[in-house]
C-alpha cells in the first residue's frame, strides 16, 4: 500500500514503497524518477500543483505528467482522484500525477480552458499530449494514459 502524505507549500511528500515498506521522501521536482531509497522499485509520484508552482512541477517535467484539474465541491472529482492515484501507482515510473485544484488555481484553469471538473490532461515534453473531461474508472483511465505514453509526441 502506498500512502503519499500531501501538505501544502511543501516540495516533498513521504510515500512508502510498496515493495519494502521503507518511507521515502519524494520531491515534487527532481531529476529523474523517484526509486525506493532501499529496494530501488520505483515509486508513484503524486503532486500538487498550482498557478506558481505549475511550470516548474508539470511542464518541465522529464517524466511524462497525468494533471488532474479537479475541485473539493465536485463530486466526480472525489470519484476520480483515487482511480487516478491508482493509476499512478501502477505506472510508476512511467508518469507522474500533478493534482490542480482549481478554486486555487484560476491562471491555469483559464490558460487551458478547464470548463469542466474533472479535466485530465497528458503532458509530454512540455506539451499537452492528450486532454479528456469527465470522470472515468480505474481502467478506463490507465488505458487512455497508455495509449497517449504510446502515441508519437506531437508539437
Amino acid at each position: 500500500m502506498v500512502v503519499a502524505v500531501s501538505v501544502p507549500d511543501v516540495t516533498s511528500d513521504i510515500v512508502a514503497c510498496a515493495s519494502c515498506g521503507q518511507r521515502n521522501r519524494v520531491r515534487a521536482t527532481a531529476a529523474g524518477k523517484p526509486v525506493c531509497g532501499k529496494c530501488r522499485a520505483a515509486l508513484p509520484w503524486i503532486v500538487d500543483a498550482g498557478d506558481d508552482t505549475f511550470a516548474e512541477v508539470a511542464e518541465q517535467s522529464s517524466t511524462p505528467v497525468l494533471v488532474d484539474f479537479w475541485a473539493p465541491w465536485c463530486g466526480p472529482c472525489r470519484a476520480v482522484g483515487p482511480a487516478l492515484e491508482q493509476v499512478a501507482r501502477d505506472l510508476a515510473g512511467q508518469v507522474k500525477l500533478v493534482k490542480v485544484n482549481v478554486d486555487h488555481a484560476p491562471r491555469l484553469s483559464q490558460r487551458f480552458a478547464v470548463q469542466a471538473v474533472p479535466t485530465l490532461m497528458l503532458i509530454r515534453d512540455g506539451h499537452v499530449a492528450a486532454r479528456q473531461v469527465g470522470a472515468a474508472p480505474a481502467a478506463m483511465l490507465r488505458r487512455w494514459v497508455e495509449q497517449g505514453l504510446a502515441a508519437p509526441t506531437v508539437h
